[in-house]
């Protein structure tokens, strides 16, 4: 077990492990670097609105506390990059190769998607006092429902069985120590290695914007997390603006 399990809260059942963390977050009881790992979550929350499904005790399911206050509210998405890197470097440990980082924050194996990132803040004025990343990644669950037909487990892709609670702890691990080397060093090797990951690079791909469907190439993201494409004209897109077909 890992030595700093002592971090890592470990709840039987929980709507959501956000909502968990955020409350702890208002009622003072908040340790920077501390995790609410859940085996069952009831209402678990991905971007859009969309709900996370996952078999009870059979993936990572968890929510990181991280104190904000030094770094600048305008800088957001630089959390996002440092959340998805930290899952690709989690991965790589079990899946050596085909792994791609999905714009803005999802982990996917070949086409199929391993993992999700929820970022919540808590900002007052324009200070960021707290983040919240929620991470949920397919570990041992064999079986997806139709709400989620391209998922993908890690232990579908390697075929064996894994002990998801120290794997917990291990993402909550390698997450502080990105962030601790965001605020030292800051963002720039991080957006390079972001872009050089990115899924679906210099290839066409359908995304729909409004109710248009249209084809473009995927040419990288801005430095403010903005979705660069290139098909007569170059354009950017923030996070919600488009969706993927």
């Amino acid at each position: 077990m890992h030595p700093n399990m002592q971090k890592l809260i470990i709840l039987d059942r929980v709507d959501s492990t956000n909502n968990y963390a955020m409350g702890m977050i208002h009622e003072g009881l908040a340790e920077h670097g501390s995790a609410c790992f859940a085996l069952e979550q009831t209402a678990g929350k991905g971007r859009r609105g969309k709900e996370w499904k996952s078999e009870a005790g059979k993936n990572i399911i968890i929510s990181i506390i991280l104190n904000m206050q030094p770094v600048n509210v305008y800088r957001q998405f630089e959390l996002s990059i440092i959340a998805s890197l930290a899952c690709y470097d989690f991965l790589k440990k079990y899946v050596k190769n085909n792994l791609k980082i999905k714009w803005p924050n999802d982990l996917f194996w070949n086409d199929s998607k391993a993992g999700g990132i929820l970022i919540e803040s808590v900002i007052k004025g324009e200070i960021w006092q707290y983040a919240v990343i929620g991470i949920g990644i397919n570990i041992n669950q064999l079986l997806f429902n139709y709400q989620h037909p391209g998922a993908v487990s890690i232990q579908q892709i390697t075929g064996e069985e894994y002990n998801v609670l120290d794997m917990a702890e291990d993402i909550r691990a390698i997450l502080v120590s990105k962030y601790e080397e965001l605020k030292q060093n800051g963002i720039r090797e991080f957006f390079t290695e972001y872009n050089q990951l990115l899924y679906k690079l210099n290839e066409n791909v359908r995304l729909k914007k409004d109710n248009a469907i249209f084809e473009t190439t995927i040419k990288g993201i801005s430095p403010f997390g903005q979705l660069m494409t290139f098909d007569t004209i170059e354009r950017v897109f923030d996070f919600d603006e488009v969706v993927w077909c």
